[in-house]
């Protein structure tokens, strides 16, 4: 038994030595250590949680802005009697964008369309077909694709609540729902698509960093067009259409300034330089315009008013 034990004792060690050094050897092995990063960093999640933390709080930000902040705005604007109502198109226009998009409007916007990418997108990502809890858009590669999807959809909201205010006095509330409706993916998911979603204006050059084309052109344009189409208010030029309360207004433009800091700061997509840039122009500009306002309006009619430094401060964003 001894005589066994001492002859495979050598053997033994030499094995372990034999194992030891073939996987040292492997292990400084520059090749071996280059692929094995490679597919680490291939299967890696390129999530930042930077990135995703303050796209978060920017899409609560914009969000805010529709509700309470431009209800509350137009609510101040309106004679005392539409404020139930103005109130309620502001909420259901969120609810029924918010629907939507998760249906259909997503897709349109920022999907492959095929032959028709230039003008719309396709039907292939319906109630947000292939969105996981790992996936992430081309245009967001450092955040969750479901915080993209999120933050983009309240931009969708906010565009249609910004036509709502030339309704007031003009059109029923079920006339309404369906004028959103119908204009969310007829007129704005194009739009959109064609700006930020590959089609044909971005792929020409347009630059459209915070919704300048796809939300204030265009719901300005829609508000415009729907007044021209329905004809002014009942009472127009007789009945004191005065803002009722312009405390709510106030309020109101308040939250849509902070907000504004998620909607121009958020476009970056990103916790970056250009998310401080955006939300230091924003701050800047806004209590310039507000002041500039302000100032005019003391000169031309001998005094300021609230209405004026709240719509100053409105166009400065």
């Amino acid at each position: 038994m001894n005589i066994t034990r001492n002859i495979m004792r050598p053997w033994g060690l030499a094995a372990a030595a034999l194992l030891a050094s073939a996987g040292g050897a492997l292990a400084q092995d520059p090749t071996v250590v280059e692929t094995t990063l490679e597919v680490v960093e291939t299967v890696a999640p390129t999530i930042d949680t930077g990135d995703t933390a303050w796209m978060i709080t920017a899409t609560a930000l914009v969000l805010m802005m529709t509700i309470p902040g431009l209800a509350l705005f137009y609510c101040g604007m309106v004679r005392k009697k539409n404020v139930l109502d103005v109130a309620m198109q502001s909420f259901a226009t969120c609810c029924l964008a918010t629907v939507l998009w998760f249906v259909i409007t997503y897709s349109l916007i920022f999907s492959d369309g095929g032959s028709l990418n230039d003008y719309i997108g396709s039907l292939d990502r319906m109630f947000l077909s292939g969105l996981t809890l790992t996936s992430v858009h081309d245009l967001a590669p450092t955040i969750p694709e479901s915080v993209f999807m999120m933050f983009q959809m309240t931009f969708a909201i906010i565009t249609p609540a910004l036509i709502t205010g030339a309704f007031v006095d003009r059109m029923k509330f079920s006339a309404m729902l369906l004028f959103i409706g119908a204009w969310s993916l007829i007129v704005y998911a194009p739009v959109a698509h064609w700006v930020w979603g590959g089609g044909f204006l971005g792929g020409d050059g347009v630059l459209d960093f915070a919704g300048g084309t796809v939300v204030h052109i265009n719901a300005g344009i829609a508000g415009l067009v729907a007044c021209i189409v329905v004809g002014r208010r009942k009472g127009y030029g007789v009945d004191n259409m005065a803002p009722h309360n312009l405390v709510l207004s106030l309020i109101g433009a308040s939250l849509l300034w902070v907000g504004w800091f998620g909607f121009n700061a958020g476009s970056a997509v990103a916790s970056g330089d250009r998310a401080g840039m955006a939300m230091a122009v924003t701050q800047i500009a806004t209590g310039t315009a507000a002041l500039t306002w302000m100032f005019v309006e003391w000169a031309l009619r001998g005094k300021p008013s609230v209405l004026g430094i709240i719509s100053g401060a409105i166009s400065g964003l």
